[in-house]
C-alpha cells in the first residue's frame, strides 16, 4: 500500500514538473505614425493657423480603434476621422494613453465644437454640441495653443 501511495506522489510531482512549461512571453506591438495626408486649419481672414500630418481613419474598424494603444504622438501631427454622413458624434478615450483635443467638424469643413483636454483611458462619451462628419485629435492643449475657434476653416488632402 505504501509503495502504491509513493507511486502515485511520485507520478502527481512528474506530471506537475511536466506541466510547468514557459508560457511565452507576448510584447505589446507598438503602433507607429503612417502619414496618410495633411490637414491645414485657417482662421476665418484665410490665414493659415497651423499645417498637420494626418492618418486618416475612415473605415469601422480605424475609427474604432483611433490612436488606442499608443504613447504618444508629435504636436506636428493628427488623426482625422471621416464619417460617412453627418450628425451627433460621441467620442471616448479606453485604451487611449495620453490626452487629446477633439475637434468636431462639419460637412461645410468647418469647426462646429470641442472637447478639450479628454484624459486618458476615461471611457466617458464626449459629445459633439452639433452634427459633426469630421473629427480631428490632436495632443491636448493644442486646440488653445493654436487660438481654434469654432468656424475655422480646414482643408485636407490626402498623400
Amino acid at each position: 500500500m505504501r509503495i502504491s501511495i509513493c507511486t502515485m506522489v511520485l507520478a502527481a510531482l512528474f506530471l506537475t514538473a511536466c506541466g510547468k512549461e514557459k508560457k511565452p512571453i507576448v510584447k505589446p506591438v507598438e503602433i507607429s505614425f503612417t502619414k496618410e495626408g495633411t490637414l491645414q486649419i485657417f482662421k476665418p481672414n484665410d490665414s493659415l493657423a497651423v499645417q498637420l500630418e494626418i492618418e486618416i481613419a475612415e473605415d469601422e474598424y480605424e475609427r474604432e480603434t483611433g490612436l488606442m494603444h499608443r504613447k504618444n504622438m508629435r504636436n506636428d501631427r493628427g488623426m482625422l476621422f471621416i464619417f460617412p454622413e453627418e450628425q451627433q458624434r460621441s467620442f471616448y478615450m479606453k485604451n487611449t494613453e495620453f490626452a487629446l483635443d477633439i475637434i468636431f467638424i462639419g460637412a461645410d469643413l468647418r469647426i462646429k465644437s470641442f472637447a478639450e483636454n479628454a484624459q486618458p483611458m476615461d471611457e466617458s462619451s464626449l459629445y459633439s454640441q452639433v452634427p459633426a462628419k469630421y473629427v480631428l485629435e490632436v495632443n491636448a492643449g493644442l486646440a488653445e495653443k493654436w487660438l481654434l475657434d469654432v468656424g475655422d476653416r480646414i482643408e485636407f488632402r490626402r498623400d
